[in-house]
Formats: C-alpha cells, structure tokens, sequence
C-alpha cells in the first residue's frame, strides 16, 4: 500500500499556476476595469427615484459611454451614437423594454434624446444636482 504523503504530493491544486510548463501563465492575470459614478447616484438618486433594474442598466450604460470612456462630446454630455438594437443586446433586454427604460429615464430628466441613438446625459443625473455642482455643458442648451 502506498504511502498517503507519496498520493498526496503527486496532486496539485487546480488553483495553482504551473509554471514550468507555461512560463507565460503568470502574465495573464487580467485586472478587472472599472468606471467613476458619482456617489450622489447611489445616496440619493437610487433613494428618491424608483429605478427598475432595466433603467439602472440603460443609465448606468449611458453614463459610462458619455463620461467614463474617451468620448469627443464629452464636454457637452453627449454620448456617442448608439445602435439600439447592439445596446439591448449588450444589456440583455428587448428593444421595448430598452425604449420603456429610455422614456422613463427622460421623464426623469436623466437624459434627453438628441436624436436616435444619441443621447444627453446629465453629469449629476438632474437639472438641480448639476446647478449644484456647478456643471455646465459649454452652452449646449
């Protein structure tokens, strides 16, 4: 019978990176990216509006396009030009419940349709909050 230490040290994790046979293992540990929202989202927009997931999905996207990635409108809160139907695919909804969400997130005064595909979207999410915060939109209004 064999001895359990010999069983033992003939099996390894399968947590642990073998780098004699792959040297390049240790090279691909992706670091996850992440984006800046403004606290004010969650302490009070989240609070004082009733957001469902799906428009806690579409904004939150939206915000990202427009101020968390490189974006030439940036300055006038503008995101970019956007298929509908890509966007409901990448978020896992239908396109109604992408164009519910929409309509809603513009009752809210979140955001504002430019034209289709292409959206305004507040730095602080309302009217108030970017007086507040002093955000203007180099005279896009």
């Amino acid at each position: 019978m064999e001895d359990l230490k010999t069983i033992l040290s003939s099996h390894h994790s399968k947590n642990e990176i073998d780098i004699e046979h792959d040297p390049n293992k240790i090279n691909e540990v992706k670091l996850p990216s992440s984006s800046e929202i403004p606290d004010l989202f969650f302490d009070e927009v989240l609070l004082q509006y009733k957001l469902n997931r799906i428009e806690i999905l579409v904004i939150m996207n939206l915000y990202r396009l427009t101020w968390c990635r490189p974006n030439l409108h940036r300055k006038y809160g503008i995101a970019p030009i956007i298929s509908h139907l890509e966007l409901a695919n990448v978020l896992k909804i239908s396109n109604e419940e992408l164009y519910q969400a929409i309509r809603r997130l513009e009752n809210f005064g979140f955001i504002e349709t430019i034209r289709a595909g292409q959206y305004f979207v507040r730095k602080y999410f309302t009217e108030d909050n970017d007086k507040k915060y002093a955000q203007s939109y180099d005279n896009f209004f």
